[in-house]
């Protein structure tokens, strides 16, 4: 396969993505998360900064200008048209910077084995077929909701976590340690770079 093994993480909210990807990244792999793109989205593109301005004026800006992350998600999560609206917004833009990255990556003269990129949307966008492999974290129901602390209805909008699992390459029930967790993306690590 072409190097950089493309890898997604996805999962439900709470369900360790975020662990999963550190512990991807301890063992060589290049990451990136699409939080973190859409936080630079919201920092630097000036053109989604006048949509946004244009869709709910200056309610979502701090007055230093920025965007109010929280006020956008004071807005969305409450409508979920409002919410269908900023995801047509985002994610074209996350997908071209994704792939940016990857197109970077393949570029360079020793590119990495592995870029593991978590994706929280990943089969609700429809993105899977532009990675190699996926990598599906899911806990129960109550355990996510004792790590995010507070309940909503965001999780009603995913697909089921059996849907996920049973499209996945490889899944884990992150029901346990971290240490646990790592054991299994070390694992998974090494399985992909012996391909």
């Amino acid at each position: 396969m072409t190097r950089p093994l493309a890898v997604a993480v996805t999962g439900g909210i709470a369900a360790g993505k975020s662990e999963a990807l550190a512990a991807f990244a301890r063992r060589g792999a290049l990451v990136s998360s699409s939080d973190e793109i859409v936080h630079r989205l919201y920092r630097e593109d000036e053109e989604l900064k006048a949509e946004l301005r244009a869709r709910w004026g200056d309610a979502v800006f701090a007055d230093d200008g920025e965007v109010d992350r929280a006020a956008v998600a004071g807005i969305v999560f409450a409508d979920r048209a409002e919410l269908a609206w900023l995801e047509e917004q985002l994610h074209p833009r996350v997908r071209r910077l994704y792939e940016a990255w990857l197109d970077e990556l393949r570029a360079s003269p020793d590119p990495p084995a592995l870029a593991v990129a978590e994706i929280p949307l990943l089969y609700e966008a429809r993105g899977e077929d532009r990675f190699d492999k996926v990598v599906v974290v899911t806990a129960p129901a109550h355990v996510r909701a004792e790590r995010r602390g507070s309940a909503d209805d965001r999780e009603s909008r995913l697909l089921p976590d059996e849907e996920k699992l049973r499209r996945a390459d490889f899944a884990y029930v992150n029901d346990g340690s971290l240490e646990e967790l790592d054991r299994f993306v070390q694992g998974v690590v090494e399985e992909l770079e012996s391909c």
